[in-house]
């Protein structure tokens, strides 16, 4: 008998033609995410899951599922997934690391222009019936040689860095870890300290990864210090904001504008995480532009996605060591089989 496979969530049909040569697959067909007891009931007896954003995994999933060999992440960011878990438990967890780069990129640049242009606003105008031609309205900010500030120079930061050379834009930047001096030179990026960071950007933009150090970095005191009328931009996680303050520095003019594709509410990881977006965050529609998690939702993009995760899979029934490994797990666990 092939080993079993789940797959969460919907994926393209080239995708299940691939893994249905080497497995017996049970695939979500619905664009609906299934419920966690549906999930269990369905990968207790699996050797292989294909996970994506809207999933968790921890120690009490991997209990349940006790046949698991590797989980494939359909996806960069493994913060829903407990990483020391699977190691303990025999298990591989793999990510895909590059492929969302480059649309998640082209997303943020696109969220700077549209919320600082008012495109948004535009275009809701225009439907209303009101539009007579052209009037002295809607007034926005350029991307034009602006300060953009990143926070988080990846491959991610760097991909958004390379994307704003064009504008003339002067671009700053805060890692932990610094760039070499001839990246910098070669993307024109200027490292400063966080603080600077904040004080002189017209827009920042948020490119790091969720973790202890940057839950809530974006909280009321760093708002607080934010350049008066400057343009905050979300792209990497949800929780690197405090929803409740951004909304609070958007009611009282500090904030100029706000764009996020990430939400509080998907770090299903953390327990304190809010359920909803924060309603006065929504609210805030003519100083807000926010977007259903689109950073990879590039049809082609997205295919080569999930067959990076599948291929991950089937390099691991194969008993080879899968692509996008995170860990290198207990020797004492499963085997292909």
């Amino acid at each position: 008998m092939l080993p079993k496979v789940v797959v969460t969530n919907r994926v393209h049909d080239e995708v299940l033609e691939f893994l249905g040569r080497r497995s017996t697959l049970d695939a979500n067909p619905d664009r609906e995410p299934w419920g966690r007891e549906e999930l269990l009931m369905r990968a207790h007896d699996a050797k292989g899951l294909i996970t994506f954003m809207n999933d968790r995994v921890d120690d009490d999933f991997l209990s349940r599922c006790p046949d698991l060999g590797i989980i494939a992440c359909a996806l960069k960011g493994a913060d829903n997934f407990d990483v020391d878990a699977c190691t303990r438990r025999g298990v591989w967890l793999t990510i895909v690391p590059d492929l969302l780069t480059a649309p998640a990129a082209e997303l943020a640049v696109g969220l700077m222009v549209a919320l600082a242009r008012r495109i948004g606003e535009g275009d809701r105008l225009v439907k209303g019936g009101s539009f007579g031609g052209w009037r002295p309205v809607l007034f926005g900010a350029s991307l034009d040689k602006a300060t953009v500030g990143l926070i988080g120079a990846g491959r991610l930061g760097t991909a958004i860095a390379r994307r704003l050379r064009g504008f003339g834009c002067t671009v700053l930047y805060h890692d932990e870890a610094p760039l070499a001096p001839e990246q910098e030179r070669s993307l024109a990026l200027i490292r400063a300290p966080f603080e600077e960071i904040l004080k002189r950007s017209d827009f920042v933009v948020l490119a790091a990864p969720l973790t202890g150090a940057t839950h809530h970095l974006i909280d009321a005191r760093t708002l607080g210090r934010l350049k008066p009328g400057a343009y905050l931009v979300n792209i990497c996680r949800g929780s690197v904001v405090d929803e409740d303050a951004v909304a609070d520095a958007l009611a009282d003019g500090h904030l100029a504008g706000y764009a996020a594709d990430v939400f509080e509410m998907e770090d299903w990881a953390l327990p304190g995480r809010p359920r909803t977006i924060a309603p006065r965050l929504l609210a805030e529609g003519a100083r807000t532009l926010l977007t259903p998690h689109l950073g990879s939702a590039v049809t082609r993009v997205r295919a080569d996605i999930e067959m990076a995760a599948a291929g991950s899979v089937i390099q691991y029934l194969d008993g080879e060591r899968p692509d996008g490994a995170l860990n290198e797990p207990a020797a004492e666990g499963h085997h292909p089989g």
